[in-house]
């Protein structure tokens, strides 16, 4: 059968037709497939990433809630547990810039869980001196060892001890002297914070910059955004962990908690502080297993390929020559990155916007990392809570004020249209009204209790205007007492002693928290009082104290929200005055200054000057300071909020300059823009050499502008 022309023509362009389907076809199933595998692959490399910044945030924030518990087992003062504190942020300055130029080039999600590991082993070494350095001791002398025995509390002849209670006793101290004397075991808290700070490094500039690269670019602001949801959460579970270590005795399962004397609202009380590292150090090692089995690379999203825009695939656009030109290219690039670093440098130093907010945020953040790092000591001493109660609270009511207060300023921003000048008013703003109503916490604190021979004299409530601290008095110069002894008792009129023994308190029943103390001559409006008694552990602060603290925790959630508020607006003031192609040097200068100038001597100095308000200092084993018992309630106010409130104020000083700043290098025009709801910029004047045109911000991709327009 013969076919005609036109058939034949007929027949093969059907033919094309269904070639040309059938490769379409297979063309778009593949694409779906590669995409499914792309967002699939992504999505677990977000999940992943979300448990690694809750794991750091949760060990980060433990850290926080163990301060005092940390100061108590070791005996150390607080200036020296600030130094601990800093050395997470040495850590992670030591490596952050071999990470950040290294890491993008080899295998970025096994550099972060090799991270995690480090991070795990951190935190493992600080629990380590628990099974190392014995049983916690709180400070008991023979004097009160010996009331358990049916003997006097007060020793008016050494020689009514038997002389084997003595010698067992001297033998155990030093004993414990020979143990204690070569080691200072608070260094490896030390070096456990420090490679704490060494792991943590890589997960956020690496895990970020793998998503920004192959995440669809219109959803990686909203990943981003989840993973610093998630890392929120996780200091809210680092303090309820806190507090519920915190609840349990520091020898818990290794002594009978029957024989413990004290209770948890003494200030010898010391928790369970090396558990919740223990857990935290398992969470850790959990979040880094994923990531030994997550690829190198990702399939690129269809709308990234051959495009430009991504920071990471900016950096290999030479794709076909790439193995002929290589090191070539490698070489022009590092030559042309030295020669510009100085030129860059000073372009960024001549931009006054950047430097007044750089000055402002070195000096809050020093003013925010002093306050958080020894809040939950100053509601224990100032309000005489207990260290399970105090990081409850912090964890369930002030960290969720911080994370609705950031959320909003952002939410405000994007309601409203605000640009660069009502972002620099909006953070101004909220840190004025923050500080403001922080000051209105000097009224809301507790009186000093009353401490017989340190606050108050004896026999009486209220020390007279010449008054000098005397330990000893007529009332108890008949009894054997030590001066440095620190087993405080209640009297029944109110008044704390220092021991039993100084109480001239001559009789006892009863063991452990339950002994009641007899015949005590210091006790009462006069000496010559034989029935007076006393009982273990300090007097409660006065009638007014809870009602204090609940204003101060109702101003301090109110003042963590308004404080928050501003984070967001002073973050886009900062991301949108830098030219595009400074913005990832000026972010790491910011970082760097922060980290270096207030990370690291924040904690420091705080410490030491709230060392100065210490009253009684407890004794080592071996001789020498040890931790502080008892604070001047008012002098440590003054000192913590007064160094808080000074430090605030001097950064919205500079926080009213950018505002100048602005104002005068802005147009009419910007600021009609800015309340059209468009972006402003940051000024008229130079704007070629220290400032971004709004219209090429837009253009940039850069990942934290993406962040904050969440």
């Amino acid at each position: 059968m013969e076919i005609s022309p036109k058939e034949n023509a007929h027949f093969f362009s059907n033919n094309i037709i269904l070639s040309v389907d059938r490769s379409s076809f297979k063309s778009e199933s593949s694409t779906s497939k590669e995409k499914q595998s792309c967002c699939g692959g992504i999505k677990i490399f977000l999940g992943a990433l979300s448990f690694v910044y809750f794991a750091k945030a949760l060990s980060g924030s433990y850290l926080k809630s163990t301060i005092t518990q940390i100061e108590r087992r070791f005996d150390i003062p607080s200036s020296l547990v600030g130094v601990i504190d800093g050395s997470f942020e040495i850590g992670n300055l030591l490596i952050i810039i071999l990470v950040s130029y290294f890491g993008a080039n080899l295998h970025r999600p096994r550099i972060i869980g090799a991270g995690c590991l480090i991070m795990s082993a951190g935190t493992f070494l600080i629990a380590v001196p628990q099974f190392f350095m014995g049983r916690y001791r709180y400070e008991r002398f023979p004097s009160t060892i010996n009331s358990t025995l049916g003997l006097s509390p007060c020793l008016q002849d050494k020689n009514q001890t038997p002389l084997s209670a003595l010698e067992k006793s001297e033998a155990k101290i030093n004993a414990g002297c020979e143990k204690e004397a070569g080691s200072s075991m608070w260094i490896y808290v030390l070096l456990g914070n420090l490679l704490r700070g060494i792991g943590e490094t890589p997960i956020q500039p690496l895990g970020i910059a793998y998503i920004d690269d192959y995440a669809v670019e219109e959803n990686a602001a909203l990943y981003i955004g989840c993973v610093q949801t998630v890392a929120i959460i996780g200091p809210i579970f680092g303090f309820l962990l806190g507090s519920l270590c915190a609840k349990l005795y520091v020898d818990i399962g290794f002594v009978d908690l029957d024989s413990v004397t004290i209770s948890p609202k003494d200030v010898q009380w010391v928790g369970a502080w090396w558990l919740g590292y223990l857990i935290a150090g398992v969470i850790s090692v959990l979040a880094g297993i994923p990531f030994w089995f997550l690829p190198k690379h990702l399939p690129k999203p269809e709308s990234r390929k051959g495009s430009s825009t991504s920071s990471e695939h900016s950096k290999f656009i030479i794709e076909e020559n790439k193995d002929q030109h290589t090191s070539y290219w490698q070489q022009a690039k590092l030559a042309e990155m030295a020669k510009d670093f100085l030129p860059s440098l000073k372009n960024l130093f001549g931009n006054p916007v950047y430097i007044l907010y750089l000055c402002a945020s070195i000096i809050q953040f020093n003013s925010l990392i002093g306050m958080v790092t020894y809040k939950p000591k100053y509601i224990e001493q100032q309000y005489g809570q207990t260290s399970s109660k105090t990081n409850f609270v912090i964890g369930l009511i002030n960290i969720p004020a911080v994370a609705f207060g950031m959320f909003s300023g952002g939410l405000i921003m994007k309601k409203f249209g605000i640009g660069v000048l009502g972002a620099a008013k909006l953070s101004l703003g909220s840190s004025f009204l923050g500080y403001l109503l922080l000051l209105s916490l000097f009224a809301m604190g507790c009186g000093t209790p009353g401490v017989a021979g340190l606050t108050v004299p004896y026999h009486g409530t209220k020390p007279t205007a010449d008054y000098e601290p005397a330990v000893f008095s007529e009332c108890n110069s008949g009894c054997s007492c030590s001066r440095d002894a620190w087993e405080p008792v209640c009297g029944e009129d109110g008044v704390t002693f220092a021991s039993a023994c100084l109480a001239g308190c001559r009789a006892s029943s009863g063991t452990g928290k339950s002994t009641v103390f007899f015949n005590c001559s210091c006790v009462g409006t006069s000496e010559s009082s034989q029935s007076s008694s006393a009982v273990v552990g300090p007097c409660q602060k006065g009638n007014e104290c809870p009602k204090m603290f609940l204003y101060f925790l109702v101003i301090s959630v109110i003042t963590s929200y308004t404080l928050s508020v501003g984070g967001t607006p002073g973050y886009m003031l900062l991301l949108r005055c830098i030219k595009p192609h400074l913005k990832s040097f000026a972010l790491g200068i910011y970082t760097l200054a922060i980290r270096v100038l207030a990370g690291i001597p924040a904690p420091v100095y705080f410490g030491v000057a709230i060392d100065t308000t210490c009253l009684r200092w407890g004794s080592k084993r071996c001789g020498g300071r040890g931790a502080c018992r008892l604070y001047d309630s008012s002098a440590l106010r003054h000192v913590y909020l007064g160094l808080t409130l000074v430090l605030g104020t001097v950064s919205i000083f500079f926080s009213v300059a950018v505002l100048w700043v602005l104002r005068k290098r802005s147009s009419p025009q910007d600021e009609i823009l800015s309340a059209n709801g468009e972006r402003g910029t940051c000024g008229t004047k130079s704007r070629n050499d220290n400032f971004v045109n709004s219209d090429r911000l837009i253009q940039s991709t850069y990942w934290p502008e993406k962040e904050t327009r969440l």
